[in-house]
């Protein structure tokens, strides 16, 4: 990986085939791979990963340490929080009625708060929120909110349980269990004399 930019402009460490654009925000020690492609006005944080062929467009935000794999488009209207996973060719959309013959057309925002993980060709219909350490599956199409911690599946993604921050599965019931944690973070916390918070 060569840096294609001025470190002092773009701290990120850079393909060279891929594009940063003058006016482009890109944290330190993020790494952006072939043919990836950041527009002026996009906002990427520090340490995160762009695989090949990504795309963030201008007025989009990913937060710190995200990771989102090949072939994954981040469009306008879109906003990532820190420690977002995105596995690779998942979709995102920012239009509700699109046609190629639109002159105007309004874009509807979508939110991924933070450790929120989405599956491999996982599409996300526009104007949905993904909460915190929320799980997608592969495959899955979000139509609806995702609660924080939730795990989603199907087409269209359906509650399927609800998940550690690690990603582990801590129950397949209907409502959230009083303790997201799964048994390994159960008893680190006890080993450290801790309390969940």
């Amino acid at each position: 990986m060569t840096a294609t930019q001025q470190p002092a402009r773009h701290p990120a460490a850079a393909h060279e085939t891929a594009v940063i654009e003058d006016g482009a925000q890109v944290g330190a020690g993020t790494r952006v791979w072939h043919h990836a492609h950041v527009r002026d006005g996009a906002v990427v944080g520090s340490g995160c990963v762009l695989g090949k062929n990504v795309f963030v467009d201008a007025g989009a935000v990913v937060g710190d340490r995200c990771k989102i794999q090949n072939n994954v488009s981040v469009y306008t209207g879109v906003v990532l929080g820190s420690d977002v996973f995105v596995g690779p060719s998942a979709v995102f959309t920012n239009d509700l009625r699109p046609r190629a013959s639109a002159g105007e057309w309004t874009i509807t925002p979508t939110t991924v708060h933070d450790g929120a993980s989405i599956g491999a060709n996982a599409t996300i219909v526009c104007g949905t929120v993904l909460g915190r350490a929320a799980m997608v599956a592969a495959g899955a199409v979000v139509t609806r909110d995702v609660e924080p911690h939730q795990l989603v599946l199907g087409n269209p993604a359906r509650p399927a349980g609800w998940v550690c921050e690690c990603g582990e599965v801590v129950s397949r019931g209907v409502t959230p269990p009083e303790d997201l944690r799964c048994s390994a973070h159960r008893e680190e916390t006890a080993d450290h004399g801790g309390t969940q918070t």
